[in-house]
């Protein structure tokens, strides 16, 4: 199969090309792409959004569905934030949960007190219960992480609260399904997403060890539910087994940066990291593929791009110029920030 093939239908799928008009569209792209994160630097307790996606403010949308709990905040991926939808909570907590071996003594201070006292704000619950808030936030989190405290983040208020989850979620069932089965309809999903990845781009995504990964990956190629496929230039991989037979299709021009946090990105995360070594702000997906990076010093406040670094030949670089700069600039622009330099080049100033 083309790499073109499965980056045209990688693109559809994400609701790049084209992006989603309508808010029914865009919860089932969300239940596609689950856990969502919100855009990597952003601002505590912000919402996620899923850039580029939509013709409409998503982040908006999804604040409304926070407050209605339609989206609901947990700590997926290793212990990262993302958010899924409430009726498939089960799912994703079952699948990415990290259960404690023991509970240590500042565990159990903290559940006794949210029993007895919760739901609270991590400033209430340090008065309640004794704990010192450097101590707290860590093993509140890692609590998080077991599913067994839960998170209300309805809106973008700092002081939100945390309770049990056997309280908050009563109806959801971590023990409906083992993590086997959570997982594997989890990668189903994201294979189904992304059309086509290697074992190596599942393991970025989701955090598991690759002896997981590959287990499942095999499991699933066994019930006939997945099958290695191998790209022209991208070597062996997995696909869905509907998706085989794939119809070719072209690929349009396109530019799109993309936060360390998209579910693009997240798959690709270890590749970037060498692809592109310094500081990095975000990425740039052209014509599919990560070709580029906007660099620079990220910061609280206004901050500048001092370089956009690109991985094409020269001629792409000065043909593609202005529509990067645009692409870049929609976000980066001033008075607030300033692009330095495009491909090492320094840039005159308006």
């Amino acid at each position: 199969m083309e790499a073109t093939t499965v980056l045209a239908h990688r693109l559809e799928r994400q609701g790049l090309t084209p992006p989603l008009a309508d808010e029914a569209a865009y919860q089932r792209l969300v239940a596609a792409l689950q856990p969502v994160a919100p855009v990597h630097f952003s601002r505590p307790g912000a919402p996620p959004r899923l850039v580029h996606r939509s013709l409409f403010d998503n982040g908006a949308l999804a604040d409304r569905w926070r407050a209605e709990r339609i989206l609901v905040k947990g700590r997926f991926w290793g212990g990262n934030i993302g958010y899924v939808l409430a009726e498939e909570l089960g799912l994703y907590g079952a699948a990415f949960r990290r259960p404690l071996p023991r509970l240590l003594p500042v565990h159990e201070k903290i559940l006794q007190t949210l029993k007895y006292e919760g739901p609270l704000s991590p400033r209430q619950l340090a008065a309640e219960s004794g704990v010192r808030h450097k101590e707290l936030m860590p093993a509140l989190h890692r609590l998080q992480q077991a599913f067994l405290v839960a998170e209300e983040q309805e809106d973008d208020n700092w002081e939100r609260p945390f309770g049990l989850f056997a309280s908050a979620w009563p109806e959801v069932d971590l023990e409906a399904c083992s993590w086997e089965q959570a997982a594997a309809e989890v990668v189903e999903r994201l294979l189904r997403s992304q059309v086509w990845l290697s074992t190596a781009q599942v393991c970025n995504w989701s955090q598991w060890p690759a002896s997981k990964v590959g287990r499942l990956l095999q499991q699933l190629a066994a019930a006939g539910e997945v099958r290695r496929h191998a790209v022209k230039g991208w070597g062996e991989g997995w696909m869905g087994a509907e998706d085989q037979a794939l119809v070719p299709r072209g690929l349009e021009s396109s530019v799109f940066m993309l936060h360390k946090a998209d579910p693009l990105v997240k798959t690709h995360q270890r590749q970037l990291k060498e692809q592109f070594p310094g500081e990095v702000l975000q990425y740039l997906l052209i014509d599919g593929q990560f070709s580029g990076a906007v660099c620079g010093h990220w910061r609280i406040g206004p901050h500048d791009v001092e370089d956009i670094v690109l991985d094409l030949p020269v001629r792409q670089r000065q043909a593609r110029r202005e529509v990067i700069l645009a692409a870049v600039a929609a976000q980066y622009h001033p008075p607030h920030s300033e692009i330095r330099r495009y491909a090492g080049q320094v840039l005159a100033k308006a």
